[in-house]
């Protein structure tokens, strides 16, 4: 018998409609340590949950931007989307966020300054503003 087990992720659901609150405290911690610069990563789903971010290695963080490079994400079929902060009080995407959204995952999250409970959105593909419990 081997002490290693697999760990085996339970398939996203088709839809998200829920984030485990020490995600999103992960989320609002991570946001503010990079403060003033972007924070961005990649959410795991498990059921219909957000379960993991799951930050990219060489992603690049600005003040007004932050780059993921996607293609260096594990093949992975529980990553549903993406998830970055706005150093400014605005938790509503850009263009380039919209264009980021259409190409990557279903679900998306913005933390906006000063990243609290109360400071953070979510949206679909499409950038139509979405609602996921905290549980």
């Amino acid at each position: 018998m081997s002490i290693f087990r697999k760990r085996r992720h339970q398939p996203p659901a088709k839809h998200i409609t829920a984030i485990r609150s020490g995600v999103l405290e992960t989320i609002l911690a991570s946001a503010r340590s990079t403060h003033p610069h972007e924070f961005a990563g990649s959410l795991r789903a498990e059921g219909d949950t957000i379960t993991e971010v799951i930050l990219i290695p060489g992603t690049i963080s600005g003040d007004s931007h932050a780059i993921m490079k996607t293609y260096m994400l594990p093949i992975d079929l529980s990553i549903v989307g993406s998830v970055h902060s706005h150093p400014s009080p605005s938790p509503y995407p850009s263009e380039a966020d919209l264009q980021m959204f259409k190409n990557f995952g279903r679900v998306h999250i913005i933390a906006a300054y000063p990243y609290t409970m109360d400071s953070w959105r979510s949206y679909d593909s499409t950038g139509r503003e979405i609602h996921l419990e905290v549980v």
